[in-house]
């Protein structure tokens, strides 16, 4: 058996959604900071993300992390997320997917009943509490970014679409909050192909038209994530179908999105801090998440998120690349 690239993993899964969290094969990223090392992969890495992500090691919604020393004096491991989008700044269930497996293989002092682990993420520190009870991970809440609205009440023209009413907001990732009302679609999985060509649509007449950029963070500069609400959501239960860049659905609730939808939530005065607030995915997965505290970003105001989820360990993997496989970057199909 021969292989030219040859990585490690621990396959895991928060709330539907994959995580396959890289621990070995590439070696120190160059950066100083977090962020330095994605933007440092996107250029001259990203063969390794679709070697990972891509058909037929991956699939057309895989999600993954690349475990990194921490670039920080007090944090205990660095992240680099990769998903079938791109390379992301912060990825919520990836995070609860990344703590659950630290906790399982041992890879970080395992206390009980929390196991606290802090994590180096391109997008800033992020907390995460992993309830730990006969060393087994029961569930994570994770402190996410500041969180904060670009936009409420906004419009886009759509090609097809016409005016579409939508909110910007970053909860480490940019989202566009859709109503489903507003392109006349019903929240079924039945219309699922209609439902993410809308949302494909939406996120290219935004960055089209008015691509947001994060004040502090480089790099982050698109839209690639449309959160379309569904009917009777509240800011007690929402429920929604996450449409992802370049044509794929959120299986979990999606954390960064849940940060994205509580910010906007509290922006209209609807959220108060310290509530629970429940967001439910496409296939009926949910988090908990709860604004714990105010603050802001580059004279922005924000919140800071909280989100509880569960995530599960599915498997070991090494993953090979034969010389001369016709695909060293798999595929997407």
């Amino acid at each position: 058996m021969r292989s030219s690239r040859t990585f490690t993993a621990v396959d895991s899964h928060t709330e539907g959604m994959p995580t396959r969290v890289v621990t070995s094969g590439l070696g120190v990223i160059p950066g100083a900071t977090m962020n330095d090392k994605r933007l440092h992969f996107i250029e001259h890495l990203d063969d390794v993300r679709q070697l990972l992500v891509n058909e037929p090691r991956g699939h057309a919604a895989m999600s993954g992390a690349i475990l990194q020393p921490s670039t920080r004096d007090d944090c205990d491991w660095g992240v680099v997320y990769i998903e079938v989008s791109g390379c992301l700044p912060m990825c919520g269930h990836g995070t609860i997917g990344v703590a659950t497996v630290l906790v399982e293989t041992g890879m970080v002092t395992v206390t009980e009943p929390t196991t606290t682990i802090r994590l180096d993420t391109p997008a800033g520190v992020v907390v995460a509490r992993v309830d730990v009870r006969d060393g087994h991970a029961e569930s994570v809440t994770i402190e996410n970014v500041p969180s904060f609205v670009v936009r409420l009440d906004d419009e886009v023209d759509v090609p097809g679409l016409g005016t579409v009413p939508y909110s910007l907001a970053f909860g480490g990732n940019f989202y566009a909050m859709v109503d489903l009302d507003d392109v006349k679609l019903p929240f079924d999985r039945a219309r699922q192909q209609d439902i993410l060509a809308a949302g494909l649509a939406i996120m290219d007449a935004i960055n089209t038209t008015a691509p947001p950029s994060h004040p502090t963070i480089a790099g982050v500069d698109h839209c690639h994530h449309v959160e379309f609400i569904a009917p009777g959501s509240t800011a007690e239960h929402s429920r929604h179908a996450m449409a992802i860049h370049p044509g794929w659905f959120d299986r979990s609730p999606c954390g960064t999105g849940t940060s994205a939808r509580m910010a906007e939530l509290w922006a209209r005065g609807e959220l108060a801090l310290d509530a629970d607030f429940v967001n439910e995915s496409f296939i009926g997965s949910r988090f908990v998440g709860r604004l714990v505290g105010e603050t802001e970003v580059a004279g922005i105001p924000a919140v800071l998120p909280t989100i509880t989820g569960r995530a599960w360990v599915t498997g070991l993997g090494t993953y090979l690349l034969d010389p001369s496989d016709p695909f060293p970057t798999g595929f997407q199909f």
